[in-house]
């Protein structure tokens, strides 16, 4: 093993990137858990590692069964798939959801569903009323019934209330009408409670509010790959078969979900998480404090929304992304600052560094009676 091979199982390329959460990366328990994981043929059942794992996972959010996918992405699909029937059919979720903005529109394609984005009216989550108001449930033939209602916890860092999910849950089964949680985040909205033990009693409570629910290993927790749909065994079964059908059968899934195991026991059950929502939290307070910025929504988990435009940064990003790569910190241009657990204090100091070097650059532009878009309009941002 060389050393630079081997530095990247201890220090994270990571370390220094706040773009997203997807960028965690395996470190070196995950490598040891390989030492250990089962060689057999997941298609066929044989492969012990995972199984294990999936019944874990099953445990874990208080469901009967549960199965390991590639994806969130595929793990969202084949659940709505699996509580579909036959069109016409629509899903209820939140107009920014992941399943709506960000899945290739793989709901039309893969279950010929309609989806009906919904704005939540407290601008940070969907309430009852906000469902209510659009919920199809009668047999108009103009229109297209709702069959599924599809939630994300956490979405844009926002956490959804516990409370508001029951509500919500309790009125979908009186109207007969399924429930998907797409928690790619879940790792990060029970974070906020103080131990392990509250965490863990949180995600069943969540989880059996819904007919399936989806958890990402990768996302924030640093697996390589991979989500595990947990649901009843009627419906694990169903998506098993469409998993198939989509070339999702694997082989070896045993070197997979031993590293995701590993992910599980070392960052949310070691509580490494709770960290990230710390760090989100000084970058914020930095932008308000020091750089005189706005955030566009409060900060309840690891993101932070920067009001560039508020501050006088021109569309697109341009300068932010320039000044953290002078720190060499990796950002997004559009204000979407993403903390996970292996971002070290030196890259939020850096970042924040950054942040400052932007606002004096932009105020000395200002005080010059640049606006700067000019020199936007010359990178090709904006018209």
């Amino acid at each position: 093993m060389t050393s630079e091979f081997a530095s990247g199982w201890v220090n994270s390329p990571a370390e220094f990137d706040f773009r997203s959460d997807t960028l965690t990366t395996p470190t070196r328990a995950q490598l040891l858990a390989l030492q250990n994981a089962s060689l057999g043929d997941d298609v066929y059942r044989e492969s012990h590692t995972t199984n294990s794992f999936e019944q874990r996972m099953a445990d874990m959010l208080g469901k009967p069964s549960g199965i390991f996918v590639l994806s969130g992405t595929m793990g969202n699909q084949l659940s709505l798939r699996s509580l579909l029937s036959q069109p016409p059919h629509s899903v209820l979720c939140d107009h920014r959801a992941h399943v709506l903005c960000s899945e290739a529109g793989g709901l039309a394609m893969f279950s010929q569903a309609m989806l009906q984005p919904v704005l939540p009216s407290n601008g940070k989550y969907l309430t009852l009323e906000d469902i209510q108001k659009a919920a199809i449930l009668d047999d108009d033939i103009h229109s297209c019934p709702t069959k599924v209602i599809s939630l994300e916890n956490t979405l844009g860092g926002n956490v959804m209330p516990l409370e508001e999910v029951q509500r919500i849950g309790g009125w979908a089964r009186q109207n007969r009408l399924k429930m998907h949680l797409d928690g790619a985040r879940m790792w990060n909205a029970v974070s906020l409670y103080d131990t392990v033990e509250e965490q863990l009693e949180k995600l069943k409570a969540y989880a059996s509010e819904f007919d399936t629910v989806t958890v990402c290993l990768s996302k924030s927790i640093g697996a390589p790959v991979g989500s595990v749909i947990v649901s009843s065994e009627s419906i694990v079964n169903k998506v098993r078969h469409f998993r198939k059908s989509i070339g999702g059968g694997i082989r070896q899934a045993g070197i997979m979900t031993a590293m995701a195991e590993a992910a599980v026991n070392e960052v949310f059950l070691g509580g490494h998480l709770k960290g990230t929502n710390e760090k989100a939290k000084r970058v914020g307070h930095f932008w308000v404090e020091r750089c005189g910025g706005k955030l566009l929504q409060e900060i309840e988990t690891n993101m932070v929304w920067l009001d560039l435009k508020g501050r006088g940064i021109p569309d697109g990003g341009m300068e932010l992304v320039e000044e953290a790569e002078k720190q060499g910190i990796k950002v997004a241009g559009w204000g979407r600052i993403v903390v996970h657990w292996q971002n070290s204090d030196e890259a939020v100091y850096k970042l924040c560094e950054a942040l400052e070097s932007l606002v004096k650059r932009v105020d000395e532009r200002m005080s010059s009676g640049d606006d700067g878009k000019n020199l936007a309009r010359k990178a090709g941002y904006g018209r």
